[in-house]
């Protein structure tokens, strides 16, 4: 069993007009709302073996409010290629993990994270920022995982609900 935590980035600002989306920092919200949801997976006793994220400031900006809260043990692996990722591009990050990861937490934007709800879980959801999808899947390994691989829903959490 393997098990995949996507969060959507906190509330990006749109403030700097003139700089480009890869540079959009987060907005006073989203830096309250991403060491909320931290505290929130920390209570859940959710563990993470791995925590893959996209480069964008917004993105990098989600997974160091969340860590303020959440206790990692490990690094968080930036990827290019998760900026603006579609379903296939995740999961070919995410066949890259060693079998040793059970849990892997990818942090990235929308519209590809509601795409990997809705394909892998049969769901027609929609991520709004810094929300967060537990997602399980019946596979030995990462390799296993395929966009045609089916998903079990666990929870998805907003932070306004929290």
């Amino acid at each position: 069993m393997k098990n995949v935590l996507l969060m959507r980035h906190a509330k990006s600002s749109w403030k700097g007009a003139s700089l480009p989306d890869h540079q959009r920092p987060l907005n006073q919200r989203g830096k309250r709302d991403a060491p909320r949801m931290g505290k929130f997976l920390q209570e859940q006793g959710i563990l993470l073996d791995a925590i893959l994220c996209s480069t964008a400031v917004r993105a990098r900006q989600t997974a160091a409010g969340l860590l303020k809260k959440y206790t990692f043990e490990g690094e968080v692996q930036y990827f290019d290629d998760l900026y603006q990722a579609g379903p296939e591009t995740i999961i070919s990050i995410l066949n890259r993990l060693p079998e040793k990861v059970d849990s892997a937490m990818v942090i990235g934007h929308n519209p590809g994270m509601d795409d990997f709800l809705e394909l892998v879980c049969d769901e027609c959801g929609h991520m709004p920022t810094a929300c967060v999808a537990y997602i399980k899947y019946p596979i030995e390994g990462w390799l296993d995982l395929r966009t045609e691989t089916l998903g079990e829903l666990i929870h998805l959490w907003e932070p306004r609900e929290i």
